[in-house]
């Protein structure tokens, strides 16, 4: 499939697939004996893959965390032991991430009654 088509089957623009593609998480393969345009060919395998990609990043995961285990992921070289340890490593991260966020909220919340009791 072309680059379009893989765009719309996953909801990602062919901008940020091209993006995906520079960085090292998806590639398509050019026809060598074809000189008159550069258009790759992407395997169906992709399209998990992509989606895969979009679920991870909002979990959470960075670009560079996600390519250092996709492809392990997919191969079938990743153990579920390690699956799991990465997603609860995730998780720990979220939680921490949640208590720094509720912190600012009560900071926020507080500096607000200032604001409406005249204190600031």
């Amino acid at each position: 499939m072309l680059i379009n088509e893989l765009s719309k089957r996953t909801g990602v623009s062919i901008h940020t697939l091209r993006y995906y593609e520079n960085y090292g998480l998806i590639s398509g393969s050019s026809d060598e004996t074809v000189v008159s345009n550069n258009y790759k060919q992407y395997d169906e395998i992709l399209v998990e893959k992509v989606e895969w990609i979009v679920q991870a990043k909002k979990a959470g995961f960075t670009l560079a965390e996600i390519k250092k285990s996709l492809n392990e992921w997919f191969s079938g070289k990743l153990e579920a032991d390690r699956k799991i340890e990465i997603v609860q490593d995730k998780i720990k991260e979220v939680d921490s991430r949640i208590r720094e966020l509720k912190q600012v909220k009560k900071f926020l919340v507080d500096c607000l009654k200032d604001v409406e009791n005249g204190d600031c």
